[in-house]
């Protein structure tokens, strides 16, 4: 009999967990809030920088690599380099979500769209089912399942942005719209983590806006297109000072050259590298006289709040108190960005199909850069200073201890090679029984 997994949230992590289910042998149903997969997939845009080219390549050898590839096929920009960053893809934010649901209904995922998940059915430790409702129609949907995987995010409600930011900006999220997030780990008891900023305070904002690009000065317009990257330096007056760049969920671009520039990426708007810009002091800078957001639309006050509803989990990223429900991307912890919502939602999707069928839980090596990510993440967690920082493939902390354990490399034969030595090739493309 065909196994039942039910996915909740759909961005990148949910939507690899759904594809790595279906991958494994299961029956998934998929549940997203809004009109949309992918999340803030739908403003990021960068891919493979730095570490991310690593643990990327190292995921295509485990069999796991359908959504990377996507976004290969997306860029509009290869190899791209800006401060503190190289070999980096930008894939074009207006084509990667219809090329993503594609793909998921290609594999035979059943994808539920503004259709937010309200309650769960729980039998001692285990989901059994969700109850979700459609915003459109107001017809209330049930999924019975074996296993589940929370993807919801960490984002959200307006609340939380009000109490741990400055205010809802209307952001991709769209809360006012689609309603909260629900996690339901938490509805079935579980104590979710907050995340702090290094003063202490919780949360963590979101690290970059978009500007639409036809408010821009023509110059720049023009390199973004050809180059992918502008750097425009500020006045000095005009900058908002390096202490607004610890606020930032994106600590790999709490450099100084973010708060002595303005850095746009081409990912089919101009992707602002700032958490926010008051739009009074942005048009003053020679060639953004006319700047507009985007994303989010109040871009001048500030950011959605991040790392306010994480799940305490193993390492196979099983939630801790659940028998049968995983976490991924930022409800797995403290992992910033694409990539690692990818690769943890990679995981929570395989292994929940392996609980469903009674089989031992895989947790990725440590010799590979994504096991040791998702085990280091879930080791540092357990500490106050550990809660303080943000993880990632590209940047900060983690990127350091790549280094430093030399896990790093752009060799693509080296990280297939390694994978290989580890047991772990095609492990996430064959179907379990």
């Amino acid at each position: 009999m065909t196994k039942k997994v039910v996915v909740v949230g759909g961005g990148w992590a949910g939507s690899a967990a759904a594809l790595a289910a279906r991958k494994a042998g299961a029956e998934v149903e998929l549940f997203e809030r809004t009109d949309m997969l992918l999340g803030t997939g739908l403003v990021g845009g960068i891919m493979r920088n730095n570490g991310r080219f690593t643990a990327t390549e190292e995921l295509i050898a485990m069999g796991g690599g359908d959504l990377f590839q996507i976004a290969d096929q997306m860029a509009r920009h290869r190899n791209i380099e800006f401060p503190g960053h190289k070999h980096a893809t930008l894939y074009d934010v207006a084509k990667i979500e219809p090329a993503v649901r594609q793909a998921l209904l290609a594999a035979g995922v059943t994808i539920h769209l503004h259709t937010r998940v309200k309650d769960i059915v729980k039998s001692g430790d285990a989901i059994t089912e969700v109850i979700a409702e459609d915003f459109l129609s107001k017809r209330e949907i049930k999924a019975a399942g074996d296993a589940f995987v929370d993807a919801s995010g960490t984002a959200g409600p307006q609340g939380n942005c009000m109490k741990y930011g400055n205010g809802c900006v209307m952001c991709i999220f769209r809360c006012p719209t689609f309603g909260p997030r629900l996690s339901i780990a938490a509805k079935a008891g579980v104590t979710e983590k907050i995340g702090k900023k290094p003063d202490g305070s919780f949360g963590a904002m979101s690290g970059s806006c978009k500007l639409h690009k036809d408010s821009l000065a023509k110059d720049i317009v023009a390199k973004l297109d050809t180059t992918g990257v502008a750097i425009i330096p500020i006045p000095a007056n005009l900058r908002k000072g390096a202490a607004t760049l610890t606020q930032k969920a994106c600590q790999q671009y709490a450099l100084p050259e973010f708060n002595d520039n303005i850095v746009l990426l081409d990912t089919g708007h101009a992707k602002l590298m700032s958490s926010y810009y008051p739009l009074d002091m942005l048009r003053q800078i020679p060639g953004f006289e006319n700047a507009r957001f985007e994303d989010p639309y109040a871009g001048s006050i500030g950011n959605s709040m991040r790392y306010i509803g994480m799940l305490p989990r193993d390492n196979a990223l099983k939630v801790e108190g659940l028998a049968n429900v995983f976490a991924g991307g930022e409800k797995a912890g403290l992992l910033v960005g694409h990539t690692e919502a990818i690769i943890t939602g990679t995981l929570a999707g395989h292994n929940a199909v392996r609980t469903a069928l009674g089989l031992d839980l895989l947790v990725l090596p440590t010799e590979l850069a994504c096991g040791d990510a998702i085990a280091f993440v879930r080791e540092s967690m357990l500490t106050n200073e550990g809660m303080m920082k943000k993880y990632t493939f590209s940047g900060s902390v983690y990127f350091e201890r790549m280094k430093r354990l030399r896990l790093y490399t752009t060799d693509v034969k080296a990280i297939k090679d390694r994978v290989a030595k580890a047991g772990m090739t095609g492990v996430f493309s064959k179907a379990l029984h």
